[in-house]
């Protein structure tokens, strides 16, 4: 066998290692790792900061009422999720988010629901609302990059995420309703 030939056979040798082996390798660059979710995390479990922020999207308008259902207390500009995978990946990776943004999560049946603040950078009030579209839960001030589960105290079918603090400076509390 003549040099050419060993180097043609070492590099395809070489590429079939990386094919086979490539999916097991957890270092993918310097400080980074991989999961079994493809998340790109730093060493300290914090999303690569290299990974672009996804933008907002403006699907529809909520507006919040009091519990007598005619008072509107605020109105958001919202992106709606409805899939699986949207509804997974939330607002992770977002650095920021105007006042009168949010995210409204549309699940596919009313039961026990639950969110955490895992590669989510800005702090957010979390909305459980029943089918009758009544705020039964909120978590206020949550904390970014947390993977403490954060559930409703009762069966809800939408969330809606707004940044934290907007809840109490808008007086929108458990009982009140939300229109979309």
């Amino acid at each position: 066998m003549n040099v050419k030939q060993m180097f043609i056979f070492g590099a395809i040798a070489l590429a079939m290692l990386a094919f086979v082996f490539g999916p097991y390798i957890k270092n993918i660059g310097p400080g980074l790792k991989t999961n079994n979710n493809k998340e790109v995390t730093t060493n300290d479990g914090r999303p690569d900061p290299n990974i672009p922020e996804p933008q907002f999207r403006k699907d529809s308008e909520l507006s919040f009422l009091a519990a007598n259902k005619t008072d509107t207390l605020q109105q958001i500009d919202i992106e709606i999720v409805k899939d699986e995978e949207a509804v997974r990946q939330g607002l992770m990776y977002r650095k920021s988010m105007e006042e009168n943004q949010g995210m409204l999560f549309i699940m596919p049946s009313m039961g026990p629901q639950s969110f955490w603040m895992k590669n989510t950078y800005i702090p957010l009030d979390i909305l459980f609302i029943n089918h009758n579209r009544q705020i039964v839960t909120i978590h206020k001030n949550t904390t970014p990059f947390s993977e403490t589960g954060l559930p409703s105290t009762q069966n809800a079918q939408f969330i809606v995420e707004v940044n934290a603090g907007y809840c109490d400076k808008h007086g929108i509390k458990v009982g009140d309703f939300v229109k979309f």
